[in-house]
């Protein structure tokens, strides 16, 4: 029947500048760039986002909105399929993948508003909240930008925190004495270098900086060299866990991670990976491995299937995702004590987005 087909899909993108000029070990930027796609079907809208280049919202028009339009909302997994086909000659990498995800979380929110449930309760909960750590601590902070938002993160009462290093390694070993003296003891420090060593630098490093009780070494090298972090995970210190995941976009690159056991702690990012089909996929594919699984960024988008996967250890609340999601969402889930709880008395995801609110910043 015409009713129960998808008969809109509007995409938009949103430019937003940072709070303050950001870096980690291997880039510079001073804006982020949404997009947001909205798709309607059965009487309802869902909403998905990725964080991408806003030549993304000119491929969904273009290329992938026609292969959602007049299929059935709650036809995920054939859409998921058909998409999957339609970005063949573009790759099933970067641009291409972020703008399919992007869809793929709409449906979910459609699939769920249609049916008047949480997201969560579509997939099946298997916890009631989802453990998440402070991430920010940029390159270009001051020490006491570093300590103010570390330490503030502490005293809400997350378990742990993460900065980003490998820009200055030799500066780096001072500002994560900042970090550690500013969140106390009993704060796990996790640290970033998003890829900027290669392998035996990362361990001299990883070294030098162990007398600081460093919990989590998140890409020392390139989360590309699967080997290069084997090495790694190998030769640290025991209480350093190895983690990388979060530039997979298919499952053939988290199978490989696992298998080659490059990991302490798998991460996947449903804005990449497929949506939020591809990052449950991921998700049991980490639990098959018995290895703990991690979402990278963009909470508001992760909650939902975080909770439905009970594999999942913790999730990234990255400082200028958080940012914009609560500028530019009613419904946000707030953080209490390093958790966060969807509310279930929200479909969808239970997000409302505030277009008046976003369009100073459409691009």
């Amino acid at each position: 029947m015409e009713a129960d087909k998808i008969n809109a899909l509007i995409v938009t993108a949103y430019k937003i500048p940072t709070d303050f000029p950001e870096s980690d070990g291997t880039l510079e930027w001073d804006s982020t760039t949404m997009i947001l796609v909205e798709i309607t079907g059965m009487g309802k809208t869902g909403m998905g986002y990725t964080y991408a280049d806003e030549t993304a919202a000119l491929f969904i028009a273009k290329k992938l909105s026609p292969v959602v339009l007049g299929q059935h909302p709650f036809a995920i997994g054939k859409i998921w399929n058909d998409l999957s086909v339609a970005i063949r000659n573009e790759g099933h990498c970067g641009l291409a993948s972020m703008a399919f995800s992007a869809i793929d979380i709409a449906l979910w929110d459609l699939k769920a508003k249609i049916l008047d449930l949480p997201v969560c309760d579509l997939i099946g909960r298997a916890k009631d909240s989802a453990l998440i750590y402070g991430s920010g601590g940029f390159t270009s902070y001051s020490d006491e930008r570093l300590e103010k938002q570390l330490g503030g993160w502490a005293d809400q009462g997350f378990t742990a925190v993460k900065m980003k290093v490998g820009r200055h390694p030799q500066k780096d070993i001072g500002r994560i004495r900042v970090a550690r003296n500013s969140i106390g003891e009993k704060t796990r420090l996790f640290i970033d270098a998003n890829g900027a060593f290669s392998a035996k630098p990362s361990l001299e490093f990883a070294d030098k900086v162990k007398k600081y009780d460093i919990n989590w070494f998140e890409e020392p090298v390139s989360s590309d060299d699967p080997d290069g972090l084997k090495f790694i995970r190998e030769h640290v210190a025991p209480g350093i866990k190895i983690a990388a995941g979060e530039y997979g976009y298919t499952m053939d690159y988290f199978l490989t991670m696992l298998q080659k056991g490059a990991v302490d702690v798998l991460q996947a990012d449903a804005t990449r990976c497929g949506g939020i089909t591809g990052f449950i996929k991921a998700g049991h594919l980490s639990e098959a491995f018995q290895i703990p699984f991690s979402f990278h960024c963009a909470p508001a988008v992760h909650l939902h299937a975080a909770v439905g996967l009970p594999g999942f250890y913790i999730g990234e609340y990255f400082h200028d995702h958080a940012r914009i999601e609560n500028l530019f969402f009613d419904g946000v889930a707030q953080p209490v004590k390093g958790y966060l709880k969807p509310d279930l008395s929200r479909p969808g995801l239970g997000l409302i987005f505030k277009h008046q609110d976003a369009k100073p910043y459409q691009v």
